[in-house]
């Protein structure tokens, strides 16, 4: 199990409702539900990782989180995961609107584009980076809507989404993330972690 989904499994109370949006193939679901009794749903668009959540015994429906969320009730779950999805959204802000209209919380977590390496990559080679969090060339990326935790954050601020709790991955190091530290762990940390309300 990716470090990422220990770390989000962690932000959520037992005993909670969640829906994984972009579940993949089920992975954080049966995780939460095993470790944590809590009870989760999922929403996937590919059909062949719907099939494999399915045959986990995981509540799981096929659909495209971009035009179907619609169809969840306000407030219908404590929490809303989207993990490492927002990027690859023609409309990032219209899902986050939704993520928050549905959830008392949602927990997104991104590929940090503003993380050293990446930089690097672009100052000196010139080319499109390929790391760990974001392992696609240029050419057959998922990413529409690249950004840095600085951006994220940023972004919350802007439209009045309240920061509950910000957290930087790093290899095996997680830290807390802040307003007085965001340009060193924007350049430090690979994946951003929020949880917003």
């Amino acid at each position: 199990m990716k470090r990422e989904f220990k770390i989000i499994a962690d932000l959520l109370p037992k005993n909670s409702r969640v829906l994984d949006v972009g579940c993949g193939d089920g992975t954080l679901m049966e995780f939460l539900s095993k470790e944590k009794k809590i009870d989760v749903r999922g929403l996937e668009i590919e059909e062949e990782k719907v099939k494999i959540c399915i045959s986990k015994g995981l509540s799981v429906i096929e659909g495209n989180a971009e035009t179907e969320l619609d169809q969840f009730p306000d407030k219908s779950f404590d929490y809303v995961v989207l993990s490492q999805t927002l990027q690859a959204f023609y409309n990032p802000e219209n899902v986050l609107s939704h993520l928050l209209r549905i959830g008392k919380a949602s927990i997104v977590s991104i590929p940090n584009f503003g993380y050293w390496k990446v930089r690097t990559n672009l100052l000196l080679f010139g080319k499109m980076p390929i790391t760990k969090s974001l392992p696609y060339n240029w050419y057959n990326t998922p990413n529409l809507h690249m950004c840095s935790i600085k951006d994220f954050f940023h972004f919350c601020i802007n439209k009045k989404i309240k920061l509950e709790k910000i957290l930087g991955i790093n290899k095996s190091k997680i830290s807390k993330i802040n307003l007085s530290n965001l340009e060193y762990k924007n350049l430090f940390s690979e994946v951003g972690i929020f949880l917003i309300s």
